[in-house]
């Protein structure tokens, strides 16, 4: 959740005319992460658990893309943000394996 706060911080920057484009995207992306966990974490079997993981990293991997690509649109220094990012998708690849 941590870095939902953060990636609010960081599309305060983009221009106003990316509220329904990138910006929106990036957001929907970024709280998708935290929310997949918990939804998956309330389901009664690994196996669910685990699919609920999948599709958490899945929408990291995105936002990270998005992060790249405001990177270039924008010339932001989104850096730490990409590699908390990766941090993240380790951590969630990491988690699901102990759930094996």
């Amino acid at each position: 959740m941590t870095l939902v706060t953060e990636v609010y911080k960081v599309i305060e920057h983009f221009p106003l005319e990316e509220k329904y484009g990138l910006r929106s995207q990036i957001t929907r992306c970024a709280v998708s992460i935290p929310s997949n966990i918990a939804e998956g974490s309330s389901r009664s079997s690994i196996k669910e658990f685990s699919y609920y993981l999948d599709v958490a990293n899945g929408s990291c991997f995105e936002l990270e893309t998005q992060l790249l690509i405001a990177s270039e649109l924008f010339k932001l220094d989104n850096n730490e943000l990409v590699e908390k990012c990766q941090q993240l998708q380790r951590m969630i690849t990491g988690f699901k394996q102990t759930l094996k």
